[in-house]
């Protein structure tokens, strides 16, 4: 019986595959480089060939999910606005937040690897990282000007990409924090913690008081805004 040689980027695709079934199955922690080779029916020397360690795959089968993700694609095709920066710092908010009210699902494992790695080697880190701001930097980029332009934000110091790591290290801070059974920090119980969590960080992102004021709390849901577009074209 002959062998089936795959090219190169169908290996990747078969590995990716069987990496997505064994993470979804049993987590990051639970899954093994040889446990996902056997999957994808394959030598754990060949799998290494192309991955050279589980949070590098781990990495890719995550970045894979971000570029196939609905809200994702939505944020993407949103016009640069002063309106698109709020709603981009909004979802990053109850991304994190959400992670916090499931300590123990796959949001929350994410956000404890992401510690993790950056206290080890960094390579997981490193690789989401880049993924994450290929994918939003432009839109965050372009919105942060667009802002600047109608007189709702004023430029600060520095490139714009900086100041979307500086909105995303603050807000996954705080997620960790509530993480534990005992949050290793209390925050105010309030309903509105995230809107101030927003209110923080699009002051801190340049946002005047005035446009804050009038667009934290008028800007509709991502899902609204992109049927809106849609409904325009």
């Amino acid at each position: 019986m002959s062998t089936i040689r795959l090219t190169s980027d169908l290996r990747r695709e078969q590995i990716l595959e069987a990496a997505k079934r064994c993470f979804a199955l049993y987590g990051f922690a639970g899954t093994t480089t040889r446990s996902v080779a056997q999957a994808a029916g394959i030598s754990e020397g060949l799998l290494f060939k192309h991955f050279p360690t589980k949070a590098a795959l781990y990495a890719e089968t995550l970045a894979e999910e971000c570029e196939a993700d609905p809200e994702l694609i939505r944020l993407r095709e949103l016009k640069p606005s002063t309106a698109t920066l709020v709603i981009l710092i909004r979802e990053m908010v109850g991304h994190f937040m959400r992670a916090t009210e499931a300590p123990d699902g796959e949001d929350a494992q994410r956000v404890r690897l992401l510690i993790s790695s950056q206290l080890t080697d960094g390579e997981f880190a490193r690789l989401l990282y880049d993924k994450i701001g290929d994918l939003i930097g432009p839109i965050f980029e372009a919105s942060i000007e667009s802002a600047i332009k109608a007189g709702d934000a004023e430029r600060v110091e520095g490139e714009h990409l900086n100041l979307f790591w500086f909105a995303h290290q603050v807000v996954h801070m705080i997620a960790v924090a509530r993480l534990p059974a005992t949050p290793s920090l209390t925050y105010s119980s309030a309903p509105d913690f995230e809107r101030q969590i927003c209110q923080f960080i699009l002051r801190g992102i340049g946002m005047n008081g005035r446009a804050i004021a009038s667009y934290l709390d008028t800007v509709p849901p991502l899902l609204e805004a992109a049927d809106r577009i849609a409904e325009s074209v």
